[in-house]
């Protein structure tokens, strides 16, 4: 009987190892060589500017201590003078909201957000339920 043969031979042990290491060769040379990829075109060189962040940042950290006037409006009225100097210790001031409605928040003036009252350690305060977009501020500033 003859033997019958392949055109080819199962590879051996040595043999894959040596395709891995091949393998691996050449992930570590690409890997190596950042200059033969693709780079992203520098449009904007500043925004990779180390110097430009830190700039950004120092400015940034001159605003963060300017102070602001937070107020928050539980409604409004219009009463005449008269009725203004009768006001006394336990008057009560009928406002234009109704219980339960969120109320403005103003920053500077600015109308920034709603929300609704809490008590915090028996002290008020104001839970944001709502913050104004700047689409929103502009387009009321438009009116």
């Amino acid at each position: 009987m003859a033997k019958e043969t392949d055109d080819f031979e199962s590879p051996t042990t040595d043999d894959a190892e040596d395709d891995w290491a091949a393998a691996m060769a050449e992930q570590a040379m690409a890997e190596a060589a950042p200059a033969a990829r693709a780079q992203p075109a520098n449009i904007f060189p500043s925004f990779d500017d180390s110097d430009h962040k830190t700039s950004m940042m120092n400015e940034l950290d001159m605003i963060l201590d300017i102070p602001v006037q937070i107020s928050v409006e539980l409604g409004r009225t219009k009463i005449t003078i008269k009725n203004l100097l009768q006001l006394a210790h336990g008057s009560v001031v009928e406002l234009d909201a109704m219980a339960g409605e969120p109320l403005n928040v103003f920053v500077n003036g600015t109308l920034i957000a709603q929300g609704e009252v809490v008590v915090v350690n028996d002290k008020f305060g104001i839970r944001l339920t709502d913050i104004v977009t700047p689409s929103e501020r502009a387009r009321k500033i438009g009116h």
